[in-house]
């Protein structure tokens, strides 16, 4: 039964990412394709995906033990807190603390993550805003 609710709530989730990217303007000077195609592909695999676990649940589905879940729900925190600190710590500050904590609790040693952490960061900003030219989060050194 929880995969059937699972399921479900990944539905509505994939239902609510539609008409969200449904309501985004469009520009005329947007490309071709245009700023709702990349979400609305989201959404749709999202929605087949969950319509997949709703309708062909496992027999008995095996929920992690608790400790698990905590470390998941911190993994969602740690997420959010991103989201929210990107603008104010800016794209290279964040992204390196968030993956360094992913990193962290993936089962890297503490050293290994802040490098990590550290070089998906600059990797990432180099490629999309020195290579690609996109903007990314500023953050109060500038960057």
């Amino acid at each position: 039964m929880s995969d059937r609710i699972f399921g479900v709530v990944g539905l509505l989730l994939a239902i609510g990412f539609a008409i969200s990217a449904l309501a985004i303007e469009e520009s005329f000077l947007s490309d071709a394709v245009g700023p709702k195609a990349f979400p609305l592909i989201i959404a749709a695999i999202l929605g087949v995906s969950s319509a997949v676990i709703a309708l062909r649940p496992d027999a008995e589905p095996e929920w992690p033990a608790l400790g698990r879940l905590v470390e998941i729900a911190a993994a969602v925190v740690v997420m959010i807190l991103y989201a929210e600190l990107l603008p104010e710590l800016g794209f290279v500050i964040a992204t390196a603390f968030a993956a360094a904590y992913l990193a962290w609790r993936l089962g890297s040693g503490p050293i290994e993550s802040v490098l990590v952490g550290v070089g998906t960061s600059i990797g990432i900003y180099v490629i999309f805003h020195l290579v690609l030219g996109l903007s990314l989060a500023k953050g109060p050194l500038g960057f």
